[in-house]
């Protein structure tokens, strides 16, 4: 369970687990879950009051859990919240671990949904292809599409459906990376879920977070996301060769992600024009090297 959103793993798959009771799952036309009936009576819920602003804004997130939810008390929810990513993390550092005796490279890559994530992933690959060994972990709700584009490319992929999860997890993680050929040495890519909530909670064994955001999204997407801004080593600002067709602030927007982390590194690029791509892949090799 997610512990910002409460949401479930749903149909967890895995590419290649015959033995998961979900392997045969692929995606059908979506129905939503029959509503179920639940009797409330006696139920005991907690007096939450959201704080107001001189607006009349309201801001649920001032307690201790840091949310909301209906029924559950803010210590309630911040002891569940506790206990999950103490399991999580414990697995994390199994996994970071594990690739640091291989000295392998991981990256967790987090962005909205729509941000360019996966083209610039292929991109990149297409460019690391004679230099670096690399694999990827794609990490969807639903679809095994963006493995397909990936493998594509001749980089070895591994798809995660999460189902109705919002996220990746340590666990997943652990699951799926012994099933790719990775070289020691060599950079794993986990493209995350398209959230810019969840996956700022949930730590996999990575070494580095990498933000992307799109030039399409507005400048103050890092203020309205900080959690996941913070806990970003660096920040890809994507499409960048949109910017003369739009009314983007790119200095404000650098401003918002230094903010919130002053220690973000930041690079501007384009996966289409390939302009910045040097520098990202700079940047990678940089980091190869630490």
């Amino acid at each position: 369970m997610c512990t910002t959103c409460g949401c479930g793993e749903g149909n967890l798959y895995i590419e290649g687990d015959e033995h998961n009771p979900h392997s045969a799952f692929r995606s059908a036309p979506f129905a939503p879950a029959p509503r179920q009936m639940m009797n409330i009576t006696g139920v005991k819920t907690d007096n939450f009051s959201p704080t107001r602003s001189e607006a009349g804004d309201l801001h649920y997130g001032h307690g201790e859990a840091g949310t909301h939810a209906p029924g559950q008390s803010q210590r309630r929810m911040l002891e569940v919240e506790i206990d999950v990513l103490d399991k999580n993390n414990r697995l994390a550092a199994r996994n970071r671990a594990r690739f640091a005796a291989k000295n392998q490279l991981v990256l967790n890559l987090v962005s909205s949904p729509g941000s360019g994530k996966t083209t610039l992933l292929t991109e990149t690959l297409l460019r690391l292809k004679e230099k670096t060994a690399c694999a990827v972990i794609e990490g969807d709700q639903q679809t095994v599409n963006d493995a397909a584009r990936i493998r594509a490319t001749g980089t070895p992929a591994i798809q995660v459906n999460t189902g109705k999860g919002c996220h990746l997890d340590a666990q997943m993680i652990a699951d799926a990376a012994p099933r790719l050929p990775l070289d020691d040495h060599g950079i794993l890519f986990i493209e995350n879920v398209g959230n810019l909530v969840c996956p700022a909670s949930f730590d996999l064994g990575e070494r580095h977070k990498v933000a992307v955001l799109s030039v399409t999204e507005g400048e103050d997407k890092p203020l309205k996301y900080p959690h996941m801004f913070a806990a970003a080593s660096l920040m890809l600002l994507n499409k960048i060769d949109l910017l003369p067709y739009l009314n983007f602030d790119v200095e404000k927007c650098l401003a918002c992600a230094r903010e919130v982390n002053p220690d973000i590194d930041i690079i501007l690029l384009s996966a289409t024009s390939g302009e910045g791509m040097d520098q990202w892949l700079s940047w990678l090799e940089t980091q190869q090297c630490a």
